[in-house]
């Protein structure tokens, strides 16, 4: 039986962190946070999280600042952003940096994410 990836997704609002886990659940473990903070918790209480995918604007911590700190203390997991905005400097900076593997825009499509999770884990073998 193949083994389910444990994904962590970020997001400062409830109803996207719902929309995500219902689309999400089955296709992969999903573990929830409210905040960037929250975010840096659950991959310490969480060693399976192998992909954590943070939305961008939040308050207190943005998600490219969450996963500069999280990807220094995790340096295995594979990180990307999720926004509604179109991509800004910070985040062709991150990606060319490869702090993040890819940005997503919402509302999101299930599909592309689902394929470009499973591929990024089978070229990685973080799983």
């Amino acid at each position: 039986m193949e083994r389910i990836a444990t994904l962590l997704y970020v997001d400062d609002e409830i109803i996207n962190l719902k929309i995500f886990e219902i689309n999400f659940k089955g296709r992969f473990e999903v573990i929830t946070a409210l905040s960037g903070y929250a975010g840096l918790e659950k991959l310490h209480e969480n060693s399976d999280i192998s992909i954590v995918i943070s939305d961008m604007k939040m308050p207190g911590m943005n998600g490219i600042e969450f996963i500069r700190k999280a990807k220094e203390l995790y340096p295995n997991v594979i990180f990307y952003i999720l926004t509604g905005y179109d991509i800004t400097e910070e985040i062709r900076t991150a990606l060319h940096n490869k702090v993040i593997h890819r940005y997503f825009k919402k509302p999101f499509n299930v599909l592309e994410i689902e394929a470009n999770i499973r591929q990024a884990i089978e070229d990685s073998g973080v799983v």
